[in-house]
């Protein structure tokens, strides 16, 4: 097999220069194009979020008065009048 060295070229030499340029070229011009990435928030995933942080803030059950009513549903005592019932509907702020 005969392998041909063209490294020595001086035709080969300004063509691989032009190459070279060329590509430097294109290199620099796609490094200045590109921008920096940016993260925006649509205003609903804002909104969700100050939703789901106050949801998060909100105070815990009083486990003691559900576990109080719990017994007394089992037991068979609980019997809140209907108009336990209505207040206890309209005083929920939903």
């Amino acid at each position: 097999m005969f392998f041909m060295k063209i490294t020595n070229n001086p035709n080969i030499q300004k063509i691989l220069g032009v190459y070279r340029k060329n590509t430097e070229a294109v290199q620099k011009t796609t490094k200045i194009n590109q921008e920096k990435d940016k993260v925006e928030i649509s205003d609903k995933a804002k909104d969700f979020q100050f939703a789901l942080n106050a949801y998060k803030n909100l105070p815990e059950a009083r486990k003691d008065k559900v576990e109080e009513i719990n017994k007394k549903i089992q037991s068979g005592s609980y019997n809140p009048t209907g108009e336990e019932i209505v207040d206890s509907i309209f005083d929920r702020k939903i």
